[in-house]
C-alpha cells in the first residue's frame, strides 16, 4: 500500500513511545488514593484525557486539582517509558514540517515523556490542554491538521487506541492504526491496520510525503 499525505498526525502514547507501565502504575495509585479500582482506571484512561477519566470515576472530585495530581504522579513514573520500533527512523525521514504530535496527554507530560525518551519533539504540538473536547471528538485532529496548515483529508492520523481511531475519522483524515494496545476489532475506525511503525516506511517529497505499507487488516469506509 503506498499513500501521498501532505502531513502526519502522531498519537504519542503506544505510538512514538511505550508509557504502559507508568500509565498503570500511575493510575493504579491514583485509583488506591481515591478509592477506585485501579484495572477501572485504568481501561477508562487509555486513549483519551485524565481529565475525562477523572469526570467519570470521581465526578464529585475537582477535575482540575485531580488533572494536576495525576499529572505529577504520571511525570514522577518514568521507568520503562522506551521509543517504539521504527520511530527513529521514520522521524528522521520527515522534515518537522511535515508532522506533528496530536496526544491526550498534557503538554507538561507529553514533553516530559518525549525528552525522557530522547525524542525531539516539535515546537508546536497539540495536548489535552489545548482542546475543549477530547478523542474520540474529532477536535483534536482537526486543530493537528490546522497547526500543520493542511486540510484533514490530505493528512494521516497514526494512532493505536480506539477512541484516537474514531477521532481522527470523525475529523476526515485518513487513519492508519497498529496494534500496541488494542484489538483490530475495536480498530474498525482505522482505514488500515499494522503491527507496529517497524513495518512502515516514509518518503519526504517536495510537497509531500510518500508512505509505504502491507497491511495486516484493511476496513472498507
Amino acid at each position: 500500500m503506498k499513500l501521498q499525505v501532505r502531513g502526519i498526525l502522531f498519537d504519542m502514547d503506544g505510538v512514538l513511545v511505550s508509557s504502559l507501565g507508568s500509565v498503570e502504575r500511575s493510575w493504579t495509585k491514583w485509583g488506591e488514593m481515591r478509592g477506585v479500582d485501579g484495572a477501572l482506571a485504568i481501561k477508562t484512561a487509555h486513549g483519551q484525557r485524565a481529565i475525562e477519566t477523572v469526570r467519570k470515576l470521581r465526578p464529585d472530585l475537582n477535575d482540575v486539582e485531580e488533572l494536576k495530581l495525576i499529572e505529577e504522579i504520571e511525570i514522577a513514573d518514568k521507568d520503562d517509558i522506551e521509543v517504539l520500533q521504527g520511530v527513529p527512523r521514520i522521524l528522521a525521514s520527515l522534515p518537522q514540517k511535515y508532522w506533528t504530535i496530536v496526544t491526550s496527554a498534557t503538554e507538561k507530560l507529553a514533553r516530559s515523556r518525549l525528552h525522557y525518551a530522547g525524542l525531539t519533539v516539535p515546537e508546536r504540538i497539540i495536548t489535552a490542554d489545548m482542546v475543549t473536547h477530547g478523542k474520540p471528538h474529532p477536535e483534536p485532529y482537526l486543530k493537528g491538521a490546522a497547526l500543520l496548515g493542511q486540510k484533514p483529508e490530505d493528512c494521516l492520523v497514526i494512532e493505536d487506541s480506539s477512541a484516537g481511531a474514531i477521532a481522527g475519522h470523525a475529523a476526515g483524515c485518513k487513519v492508519l492504526a497498529t496494534l500496541f494496545s488494542h484489538t483490530v476489532e475495536s480498530l474498525s475506525a482505522a482505514d488500515w491496520i499494522v503491527q507496529s511503525l517497524e513495518h512502515v516506511t516514509v518518503r519526504a517529497l517536495e510537497d509531500s510525503v510518500e508512505i509505504e505499507f502491507e497491511p495486516l487488516f484493511q476496513n472498507g469506509h
